[in-house]
């Protein structure tokens, strides 16, 4: 079953009058620490449930902090709406969570495990002499809000799913391992059960890839799919995380390309993630990448291609050289295929087939009515959509995919 591109609802619910009040007046000092509050809580939570550290949360993040600003971001980006509604609804920002949640096989039942730990970190950082009953009410009522609306979106994405909240989890066969000219390496595998296919797809969507690690955690981590669906297998492209003096090499990138080989076994989840193109429309789009977020492009390119697609395609692409741009022939090959495709590339390192530096927008031809998907690293997504704002590009016409825990930082 093909897994519909499902969205959080446009009202989320209100703060009643009294809690809003509360709420507003507190904000500032809530906001002011809840870095602090933030770490607090995952402290708790880990201590009570080291399972979900080991076998759920990116262990990288954590260690490094994206986890906990990107949730600080989140809980405060949306306080700040219910005070204020005529600022824009988060719900962009709500359905990357739910999406993402859904890839996990987060359940309802586990939001009041957060609640407990993020509540007595709110009392610990801030003290019980300003965490009253008024303010733990107001915000107990805010917390509620965000995780109903988180809920009944996850609800909805399993139940378009055909599975049970949760069973999101399957076995399969590596059937094919290609080692691409950048170091990236795509796996192709298909479900270890005949019985029980691996389902349908929306181009654009990502799986999370379960690795167990020597130390007998279970991590997941996101990968864009790169195929075109209907065949039953799912293809995706990993580049593998290098570390410096500051960050350690990928756990799960590292894993993947030193152990997994074709006939070997891969637990993943079905399908998720809101990137994705209406399938049946026909108007222009405009796929924006840098790095590794060629990866659901790539995806998007393959369909478009299996499907002679006559829309207009402007593909544009940002890379340090054509030596690390990632599949780099499958999508010139795929731009190819389309009569009406072209393809722009920047290259950091001198190229006579590439525009030198970064990439920018302002002497293209961007088609008025195109969509733009975008998927890169946070400064770049930020400048591209900065460059998209000056050029007269309507927000609701950008859709963009960062598979970091900082992405709020994409709807400042």
């Amino acid at each position: 079953m093909t897994i519909a591109s499902t969205t959080a609802p446009e009202n989320a619910g209100e703060l009643e009058p009294h809690h809003a009040a509360v709420v507003r007046d507190t904000l500032p000092v809530i906001a002011a620490r809840i870095d602090e509050i933030t770490t607090a809580f995952y402290r708790r939570m880990f201590a009570a449930h080291p399972e979900l550290l080991r076998d759920r949360f990116n262990r990288g993040n954590q260690a490094q902090g994206a986890q906990q600003r990107a949730l600080a971001a989140s809980i405060a980006t949306f306080a700040t709406h219910l005070v204020d509604p005529d600022l824009p609804h988060p719900r962009e920002l709500l359905s990357r969570i739910g999406h993402k949640h859904a890839s996990l096989g987060v359940v309802a039942e586990e939001y009041p495990i957060v609640h407990e730990h993020l509540f007595a970190a709110i009392v610990e950082v801030l003290g019980a002499g300003v965490v009253t009953g008024e303010v733990a009410a107001a915000w107990d009522r805010v917390y509620w809000l965000m995780a109903d609306a988180l809920i009944a979106l996850e609800r909805e994405l399993y139940a378009e799913a055909g599975v049970e909240p949760g069973d999101v989890f399957r076995e399969t066969t590596v059937v094919e391992r290609i080692e691409d000219s950048s170091g990236v390496v795509g796996f192709v595998i298909e479900s270890a059960d005949p019985t029980r296919p691996l389902p349908e797809f929306v181009p654009g969507q990502y799986i999370s890839v379960g690795a167990t690690l020597p130390d007998g955690a279970r991590q997941l981590r996101q990968y864009s799919l790169i195929n075109e669906p209907g065949d039953g297998r799912l293809a995706f492209a990993v580049r593998r995380v290098r570390g410096d003096g500051a960050h350690p090499d990928g756990e799960v990138s590292t894993w993947l390309h030193e152990n997994i080989r074709a006939g070997d076994r891969l637990q993943v989840t079905i399908p998720f993630g809101d990137l994705t193109i209406d399938t049946a429309t026909t108007t222009p789009l405009v796929l924006i990448s840098a790095g590794i977020g060629v990866t659901p492009m790539i995806g998007i390119l393959d369909h478009l291609a299996s499907h002679s697609s006559r829309r207009r395609v402007l593909v544009l692409h940002a890379d340090r050289s054509e030596h690390t741009h990632p599949l780099r022939q499958v999508q010139q090959g795929l731009v190819e295929q389309l009569p009406h495709a072209e393809m722009e590339v920047w290259y950091e390192q001198p190229s006579p087939s590439a525009h030198p530096g970064t990439l920018g927008i302002s002497r293209l031809d961007l088609p008025p009515d195109a969509d733009f998907y975008l998927c890169g690293g946070t400064g770049f997504l930020q400048s591209v959509r900065a460059q998209l704002r000056a050029a007269g590009i309507a927000d609701g016409r950008v859709h963009f995919e960062l598979f970091a825990p900082n992405d709020w930082l994409l709807d400042q």
